[in-house]
């Protein structure tokens, strides 16, 4: 590329990157401020339209206001701008050499370089300057193949890798400019408008702008975009007709078991590779996640279905069946969610009887918490058979943890000695773990 052009990027990209805006506080920022002074590249993944450019204003306004960095030694650039098209492996030099001439930074620099994965080879260039400059790089992008293994090979020890997930309820809260304490959760009136609150969340789902102009006719358009340009265009697929069902299809089944046989049937589809292939795809964008069932044996995990969840259930709602909605399962999308930012290790789980339960946490080698959601617990059948499972649980695993989940019930249950905790998601989802 021309120098002009690199420099007239540079400084437009720089000066809206830095530019004052009102943004909130991500959660995901407590785990990033121990990192700032290590070198370590950081690599922030996460799904379309989920944050990761405004995490990196949130980061760069940190490192201003707590750390006095200078912005003489902040550099911005956004690889989506099309003005960027025949940009290569050769340009990063120039970038690096008209940075230091327009700014003369001293000391350590900060590089925030968003969807880097547009440029083929970037992380030779990041490996080069990590080895030979005081720099501290921050990059995201859409595709987890940020996280593959040949990009880890490449910056062997020298990355860490963060997800950024749509917002949390916390975080939704926050953008509304509501705060609460502990004591709002036992008086009437805090408890009906934080309810209140998380109908309107469980509608929008947790797409920042989406909830900014609280319009969740914005979704569909994400949908297409993540579609189109984050699987179809750049894994090259043939049979769009065929990725479009298996979308259509997993967004109106969230929080089921499913086969690699049945998927291949319901989409009329030949190969089972075929199958597989398409879902690491839909994983690798973010779109969907599977996790598998827990057993003491690794090939009854390898060789049992898989669950599958989205990661933002109005998402997928903006364009599942109508007649197949349920609330049930929406729930048990949003735990799952909430799991995974909270950075827990999560499968589902059968007793040998048969019963199921939601998600089991393992940390370390052992199961310490089994959840189960369950959205209506009034009918007695329903309330029997998922106390039940939690039970098989305890005895089968011995954890001690056990966690149901509900709209609006909450309290104590005590079954065959084992506590179950009761407890509607609006407040699971704000109470710290």
């Amino acid at each position: 590329m021309e120098k002009e052009k690199l420099k007239e990027l540079i400084i437009e990209h720089k000066e809206k990157f830095l530019k004052k805006t009102e943004l909130v506080k991500r959660e995901i920022q407590k785990d990033i401020a121990p990192l700032l002074n290590q070198r370590e590249i950081i690599i922030i993944t996460g799904v379309r339209r989920g944050g990761k450019s405004s995490l990196m204003r949130l980061i760069s306004n940190d490192l201003i206001e707590k750390y006095d960095i200078l912005q003489d030694n902040i550099l911005y650039l956004n690889f989506e701008d099309e003005r960027f098209t025949y940009f290569d492996i050769n340009d990063f030099e120039q970038v690096y050499e008209i940075f230091l001439e327009l700014y003369h930074p001293v000391g350590r620099k900060y590089f925030f370089l968003d969807e880097i994965q547009n440029v083929k080879g970037w992380e030779k260039w990041l490996n080069r300057l990590y080895e030979f400059e005081d720099l501290k790089i921050f990059v995201t992008g859409s595709n987890a193949t940020l996280l593959s293994s040949e990009i880890a090979t490449a910056l062997t020890g020298r990355n860490r890798q963060l997800i950024v997930y749509p917002f949390s309820f916390n975080e939704f809260l926050s953008l509304r400019s509501y705060s609460i304490t502990e004591k709002d959760f036992y008086l009437r009136e805090k408890r009906i408008e934080i309810k209140r609150l998380f109908d309107e969340y469980l509608k929008l789902g947790g797409f920042p702008e989406v909830l900014k102009i609280s319009d969740n006719t914005l979704l569909e358009q994400y949908l297409k975009d993540i579609i189109y340009r984050d699987v179809i265009a750049r894994y090259s697929i043939r049979n769009i007709k065929e990725i479009k069902e298996l979308i259509l299809y997993l967004a109106s089944n969230i929080g089921t078991i499913q086969s690699y046989n049945n998927l291949r049937e319901m989409i009329n589809v030949k190969s089972l590779n075929t199958i597989k292939n398409y879902l690491e795809m839909l994983e690798n964008v973010f779109l969907f996640f599977k996790i598998d069932l827990f057993s003491f044996s690794v090939k009854k995990q390898i060789y049992n279905p898989s669950k599958i969840y989205s990661v933002d259930s109005a998402l997928s709602n903006a364009i599942a069946f109508k007649f197949s909605e349920n609330l049930g399962h929406i729930y048990e999308n949003i735990v799952f969610i909430e799991l995974q930012r909270r950075n827990k290790v999560v499968f589902y789980w059968k007793s040998k009887r048969g019963r199921e339960v939601d998600f089991v946490i393992k940390s370390g080698l052992k199961i310490d918490e089994a959840i189960q959601v369950c959205f209506s617990f009034t009918d007695k059948k329903t309330r029997d058979r998922e106390l039940e499972s939690l039970l098989s649980a305890k005895n089968e695993l011995n954890v001690d943890n056990l966690v149901m989940i509900t709209e609006d019930e909450k309290g104590e249950e005590v079954i065959d000695g084992a506590t179950v905790r009761i407890i509607p998601l609006w407040k699971w989802l704000l109470q710290s773990e």
